[in-house]
């Protein structure tokens, strides 16, 4: 018989120990997250964690702590991020298509991320400049070194797990740009596209990009046509989730009118909250009511200022609010919704407000 109780989180005094010493760290939520974060930790040593589950758990949670620290530093600017193949040639038309919309974003005050590597990353990263670009950059035993461009930069991130440099990507990304490439860029589309598809993370534009006449994407739209949709596995509201084209004009003005009037959204319970950076005019918000009245569940899109349980939002609580309850499938219907905002008359200085248009 063991000689005292094996230790447990149910032990008042273990989690009054754990909360006194987070208390010096930070305060209100997140000293709830910080207590729960090392309460687990604590809980794998109870449990008897096996060696290989331990080094998994320790090694993310440092490439996550890690990247988060370089992109704190710049998160009041969004980043697009662009995929594509490691092997493009530097004389191939992709690779110059590459390097030309990430010239032509950063002059739009956006930042570049990409995988790190050569190819369409390394094009990306030549147009933007390693000053406006990020490399998150995964440990492979061939291919993936760092280009010359980002070799060296502090906003090189190297990863060893790939899960985790998807949820970098995905976390830090207002906006994706794929190119032509093989299964790791089919695989981070594919991903983007069922985060979306699923809402386990906010609609942003996703855009694929092939060169002139150029057929690989619209080759790709055949495959979902002619067999995903036709067998009844996704629906044809996916297909407003992303944008084929071979201009960068068109990617460049996407990119820019997904924010124009629209900002970003979050959910409180089944509400969803979009913000929205000017008022939009009383006839704007009936014809939103009436134009997407089949995806809202109960209640209309209202407008007003931020919900009570926004409090913790200090980047964006100044900002007017739409709030509607949508029934929650077939997301690519809340890209359309998105797409109205941006095209509503808004209310553009206090005297407008004031007279109600």
């Amino acid at each position: 018989m063991p000689s005292s109780k094996e230790p447990s989180m149910n032990d008042p005094v273990t989690k009054e120990t754990i909360r006194s010493l987070v208390a010096g760290l930070a305060s209100g939520r997140r000293a709830d997250f910080l207590t729960d974060m090392m309460e687990t930790v604590i809980k794998l040593g109870l449990d008897g964690a096996s060696f290989g589950d331990l080094k998994l758990v320790s090694r993310s949670m440092r490439e996550m702590r890690y990247a988060a620290s370089v992109f704190q530093k710049y998160n009041t600017i969004r980043k697009v991020a662009v995929f594509g193949s490691a092997r493009t040639r530097a004389d191939e038309p992709d690779f110059q298509l590459a390097r030309e919309f990430a010239r032509r974003i950063v002059e739009e005050n956006f930042m570049i991320i990409t995988g790190g590597g050569d190819g369409i990353m390394g094009a990306a990263q030549q147009g933007a400049g390693a000053e406006k670009s990020f490399g998150l950059n995964i440990r492979l035993p061939f291919e993936q070194s760092a280009n010359q461009v980002i070799q060296g930069d502090p906003k090189l991130i190297n990863f060893n797990y790939f899960f985790a440099r998807k949820l970098s990507f995905v976390k830090e990304t207002s906006a994706f740009v794929l190119f032509p490439g093989g299964f790791g860029t089919l695989d981070e589309g594919f991903e983007v596209l069922t985060l979306l598809q699923t809402g386990k993370t906010s609609i942003v534009p996703i855009i694929l990009m092939d060169r002139p006449n150029g057929f690989y994407w619209e080759t790709w739209r055949r495959f979902l046509d002619n067999d995903l949709l036709e067998l009844g596995l996704i629906s044809r509201s996916d297909f407003h989730l992303f944008t084929i084209t071979h201009d960068v004009d068109r990617a460049v003005n996407e990119i820019k009118n997904f924010y124009k009037v629209f900002h970003s959204y979050r959910w409180v319970r089944d509400e969803m909250v979009i913000r929205i950076n000017h008022r939009i005019t009383p006839a704007a918000l009936e014809n939103l009511n009436q134009q997407f009245d089949h995806l809202i569940a109960s209640g209309h899109i209202v407008q007003r200022e931020a919900l009570p349980e926004e409090a913790d939002d200090r980047a964006s609580i100044h900002l007017p609010r739409l709030v509607l309850i949508p029934h929650k499938r077939e997301f690519g219907m809340l890209r359309l919704l998105i797409n109205a905002i941006n095209d509503s008359q808004v209310i553009v200085n206090t005297v407008d407000q004031a007279a109600g248009i």
